[in-house]
């Protein structure tokens, strides 16, 4: 069995080398037959040159290059998309992950029969309170939302069978949320392990306090998406109901009132009952149209990718 290592990554040409140098010991002395896939997001330093060297000493290497920044997700879906390994893992590539867990990351996944195995980094180097207090906060809603028992949702060390990864679509900025993904497409053999989180070497991090904004939309969008990505019109469908109902229910007793109740008193139109009815059957077809909108799209739409690549290393066409 092949392992294919996917690495993102953004301006980290002072541990590229170092990174490989780590991961080579580790896999030849293991005996692995393996693959590295480094996925340069659109770096402006020397990252690519550094890539392009090693590709060109190693044939294990192999390089995707972006026109431009494009995000870690977009990076993950290029590697996952080329990788040719039987068992599939990813890193960062900032030494923060160590190449020492990937034996046993491949054991859970080949020998336990694993779907998904997500690192978890207990003891963290990073800034307690611009990380590890949000991050605490984080992984807490992600598991009461989606029911995904992690303790790191974000931990960039990760081992997938192939057909993960295959299966999967990681867009936008899911690579938080692949765990989720996965359950939500029948890969439901998730297990956690925890492993050894390492000081930053060299350079910042790329990621600001905003990622756990966009994390927290996110995981409101991948609960929508889970539950009513596939059908939309029930839950659209079901609100736009619910505001007819409504509607219609003022309007009878509009009716009824002016017919027989009170036929000389004020006309409809100077009643809150009948605006009360006529904005909730509005909304209500609205929303209807909304669900029978989404359906159509859903059948109709075509998977694109959002990235351009604009160079490939040690890759057969």
């Amino acid at each position: 069995m092949q392992i294919s290592l996917v690495i993102p990554l953004l301006n980290e040409d002072e541990s590229l080398n170092e990174l490989y140098l780590w991961i080579a010991n580790v896999m030849q002395s293991n005996g692995f037959l393996y693959e590295v896939i480094f996925v340069d997001d659109g770096s402006t330093d020397n990252s690519w040159n550094i890539i392009d060297t090693l590709s060109r000493e190693n044939p294990q290497v192999k390089g995707i290059r972006f026109q431009k920044n494009y995000g870690k997700s977009q990076a993950l879906h290029a590697g996952f998309s080329m990788a040719e390994g039987d068992v599939v893992i990813t890193m960062d590539a900032d030494l923060q992950d160590s190449p020492e867990e990937i034996p046993e990351l491949y054991r859970l996944i080949s020998e336990q029969n694993m779907d998904l195995v997500s690192g978890w980094k207990k003891k963290r180097y990073d800034s307690v309170i611009s990380k590890n207090l949000p991050s605490k906060l984080f992984n807490y809603a992600a598991r009461k939302t989606s029911g995904v028992k992690l303790h790191d949702f974000n931990c960039g060390l990760k081992a997938f069978k192939k057909e993960v990864i295959k299966t999967i679509e990681v867009t936008g900025e899911m690579h938080r949320y692949i765990p989720v993904l996965a359950k939500n497409a029948g890969f439901t053999n998730i297990a956690e392990k925890p492993v050894e989180h390492q000081a930053r070497k060299y350079g910042t991090t790329k990621f600001g306090a905003e990622r756990f904004i966009r994390g927290f939309l996110d995981l409101i969008t991948i609960w929508f998406l889970s539950r009513f990505g596939k059908r939309p019109m029930h839950l659209f469908g079901a609100w736009g109901a619910l505001m007819l109902f409504v509607g219609f229910c003022f309007a009878v007793y509009l009716g009824i009132d002016k017919l027989f109740v009170n036929p000389t008193g004020r006309l409809l139109t100077e009643r809150p009952q009948f605006f009360l009815a006529l904005t909730s059957m509005i909304l209500g077809t609205q929303l209807f149209l909304v669900g029978f909108l989404g359906e159509l799209i859903l059948r109709n739409k075509k998977d694109s990718k959002n990235y351009i690549i604009k160079e490939r290393r040690n890759f057969t066409e």
